[in-house]
């Protein structure tokens, strides 16, 4: 039973979170970085994200109860600030910020998107947190402890994915980067949206499909 719970946990969150297609928006984000920075980066998203993931999956109903959050308004508000994102790399607007502070680059933490957006809300996104609240609803210690275990395993390919952008970025190119950020804009934008959709949706604003 447990063995079939993890097998479902693994498949579901793999598919939600989507370390393989999280790899072309690490390249796009981190356009330009070094791959000292790109660890650091990498490595803080991954953590983060864990740790959100992991506080969700043992008190997310409760906390989101508590604060007078329902998952729908959860997955609105991350697609709006997704969707800002997503404006960004279509743009350009993270390129000329680096290369306006290209002489401080390393101490500028507004262009650190290692909390925002890579672990929340694309690694850390209301449906990984959503299925850490599903998943282990109503379990035992021992079952949350063997989804977290799970989880954890999931964001270990994703931090994998991630230590693979430098060969990616070279495999690309110059032309190939700009390509891909904007490429990788366009689907946030329209992951955004369907994020917004889904939670107006749950709050019945939109008939389900």
């Amino acid at each position: 039973m447990e063995l079939a719970l993890a097998v479902t946990a693994f498949f579901t969150l793999f598919v939600v979170i989507d370390p393989i297609g999280l790899a072309p928006m690490f390249v796009a984000m981190t356009s330009g970085m070094t791959q000292k920075q790109r660890l650091r980066i990498a490595a803080t998203s991954c953590l983060v994200a864990v740790f959100i993931l992991t506080v969700f999956g043992l008190a997310g109903q409760k906390l989101l109860d508590f604060v007078g959050i329902s998952l729908a308004a959860f997955r609105i508000s991350g697609g709006i600030l997704l969707f800002i994102t997503a404006l960004d790399m279509l743009f350009e607007r993270r390129t000329a910020r680096r290369e306006d502070k290209a002489d401080d680059v390393k101490n500028d933490v507004s262009n650190d998107p290692s909390v925002f957006p890579l672990a929340m809300p694309l690694i850390a996104g209301p449906g990984a947190l959503a299925t850490m609240i599903l998943l282990s609803s109503g379990q035992g210690w021992d079952v949350t402890g063997m989804i977290i275990a799970v989880m954890i395993g999931v964001v270990a390919l994703v931090f994998a994915m991630f230590l693979l952008a430098g060969p990616i970025e070279k495999l690309l190119g110059a032309t190939g980067v700009v390509v891909t950020t904007r490429l990788m804009g366009m689907i946030l934008a329209a992951l955004s949206v369907q994020f917004v959709v889904d939670g107006m949706r749950d709050l019945g604003v939109l008939a389900p499909l």
